[in-house]
């Protein structure tokens, strides 16, 4: 009778975890192809060979670029070199990127960048806060931005018990700032049954000296977060629920959920393009792809523009889109004056003038 059970359990097991990677699979989107959408004036940066993962351009034209991600599961094609922050002029005619040096008594050697955010303080200051996950661990690490010299002063680094799997950042003012946890679990198999079972256990954090705290949860994997140009709002991708949520900000710092927007796709980071307050998502069409790296038949990019998020039929459109065979694994894209930055979690970056 014993053994009966027993083989009842497992076999009831077995099912369902087999029903649950059929759903992942669905969920990844792992039968998709693009179609291309390629504007014509577009050409890949050189310097960039090894990940573009974010991106966020000052009010000036200056773009800061991460790059050198390892992420678990992620291809990397620099494994044993620590990663760096790109500076990119985009008022230039022709744009190149230069590597900014880091003050001394940081630890370069394990730097391992992700999400990025900028905030200038009322001296016209400008720090750079990064996500950083030094030995597989999460950090927030604030930075001096020292433009004459084209460096990064370190100034602290920030951990707490909550900054766990962190992906992503949007500063709020100096040492205050929301962050996402894409994952619950730290260990890499069991983020992978995370993902398999779709427990919804990662959230939104705020930050700062004083109150540290979750304000949003119930997310299957939070993911690029941004704000709206009137700081009313916060936009949150949940990329395997292939979504946005767009939240409201209250003065306590609690986020409370307006809606959902639907993509298709699955969401990485977002920006938001300052002349005209539209969101832009860089998107993974195929992400089996990501999972499975085959040079043969590589991960495909996507950006999507969509405007009117508040509306009640917001307008989605196609950026770019391409298969693999220029650009690999969009993450992130970003735009300044007609220019668009498209960045990748391991490959190269594109730079387009629209």
């Amino acid at each position: 009778m014993g053994k009966l059970v027993a083989l009842t359990l497992l076999g009831a097991g077995l099912a369902l975890i087999g029903e649950r990677l059929m759903t992942l699979r669905e969920r990844i989107n792992a039968y998709r192809e693009v179609e291309p959408v390629e504007p014509q004036n577009c050409h890949l940066i050189e310097g960039l060979e090894n990940g573009s993962e974010d991106i966020d351009i000052l009010p000036t034209g200056l773009a800061f670029i991460s790059s050198g991600l390892k992420y678990p599961g992620m291809p990397n094609f620099a494994p044993d070199e620590p990663g760096q922050i790109f500076l990119m002029d985009l008022n230039e005619q022709n744009p190149r990127v230069q590597a900014l040096n880091i003050s001394d008594g940081f630890d370069k050697a394990s730097f391992n960048p992700h999400g990025i955010s900028t905030f200038i303080d009322k001296d016209q200051i400008v720090y750079l806060y990064v996500v950083n996950h030094p030995h597989m661990e999460s950090t927030v690490e604030i930075f001096k931005f020292e433009e004459q010299q084209r460096s990064l002063v370190h100034l602290k680094t920030i951990k707490h018990e909550l900054l766990k799997s962190v992906n992503d950042i949007v500063v709020l003012g100096a040492e205050q700032f929301y962050a996402t946890r894409d994952h619950y679990f730290t260990n890499f198999f069991l983020a992978l049954l995370e993902m398999v079972m779709d427990l919804r256990w990662t959230y939104i954090l705020f930050y700062s000296p004083r109150e540290v705290k979750v304000v949003a949860k119930g997310f299957s994997s939070a993911n690029g977060i941004t704000m709206s140009p009137d700081k009313k709002y916060i936009y949150v991708a949940d990329v395997l629920d292939k979504n946005i949520h767009v939240m409201k900000k209250h003065d306590n710092w609690d986020l409370t959920q307006l809606k959902v927007i639907q993509l298709g796709t699955l969401v990485d980071n977002l920006t938001v393009d300052p002349d005209t307050g539209d969101i832009l998502a860089g998107c993974h069409p195929n992400a089996i792809k990501l999972l499975m790296y085959n040079t043969e038949d590589p991960p495909g990019s996507e950006v999507l523009r969509i405007q009117n998020a508040l509306s009640e039929k917001p307008r989605i459109s196609t950026e770019y889109a391409n298969n693999g065979s220029m650009l690999q694994g969009s993450s992130v894209a970003s735009v300044y004056q007609g220019k668009l930055l498209i960045g990748t979690v391991f490959h190269k970056a594109l730079y387009c003038v629209l």
